[in-house]
């Protein structure tokens, strides 16, 4: 599905290279508004309808000059959209079991379906996977505006493991984390498995096992 940003794909909308939707200052966000366009972004997402700025406003009945004062982009609001139902986690205790916090998250408390994430189904994942794999600018605005954020909390155990000498000093924190979110990643986009597959978690519990042991100090 190719998403649809601009002018001569969706006659009507203001021009300024596709998706520049400017929010006019000195107008206060209406949160219940707010809340409208998102859910009626979702709602095409979860059809499986081509995302337009006419479908967007057809499904929240809003106006097109209330969507434009929000959203800077319609790439915005879809990655806006696609993160409903994820949550940033909160810090780890500083006396946190890393080992145990790895293990038991299995690499995808960060960004991805798992049986601990409710309201975020595999059907959700997989619309999310497909959009951002079919539309760069998308998959960049998700991952800084979202996903990164989300990645903080375990950044800062694994550094604070490093600090207490639990783990190497020279071990990249960002490249352990891809390596661990990876092996999860791969079960679910690569081989189509489930997380919930028991033959599936020993798999990724072993690549963290793997991973972890490359870590320690």
């Amino acid at each position: 599905m190719s998403l649809v940003t601009s002018p001569t794909a969706d006659a009507g909308a203001p021009d300024a290279g596709a998706a520049a939707v400017r929010r006019r200052p000195g107008r206060p966000r209406d949160e219940e508004i707010d809340g409208q366009i998102v859910e009626a972004t979702l709602e095409v997402i979860d059809s499986g309808e081509e995302v337009t700025v006419s479908r967007v406003v057809a499904r929240s009945g809003v106006s097109r000059a209330a969507l434009y004062r929000r959203w800077p982009s319609l790439t915005t609001l879809i990655a806006a959209a696609l993160d409903v139902g994820r949550e940033v986690p909160p810090e780890y205790p500083a006396d946190a079991d890393l080992h145990e916090i790895l293990l038991t998250g299995l690499g995808l408390g960060a960004d991805a379906v798992a049986p601990s994430a409710p309201g975020y189904s595999e059907e959700r994942f997989r619309q999310r996977i497909r959009l951002v794999m079919s539309d760069r600018a998308l998959q960049k605005a998700y991952w800084e505006s979202h996903v990164s954020r989300r990645r903080v909390p375990l950044q800062n155990a694994l550094r604070a493991g490093i600090a207490r000498g639990e783990l190497r000093e020279d071990v990249d924190v960002e490249a352990c984390f891809d390596a661990i979110a990876g092996a999860a990643y791969y079960q679910l986009v690569v081989r189509g498995d489930r997380i919930s597959d028991p033959a599936v978690a020993a798999r990724l519990r072993a690549a963290i096992e793997v991973i972890w042991r490359g870590m320690v100090a």
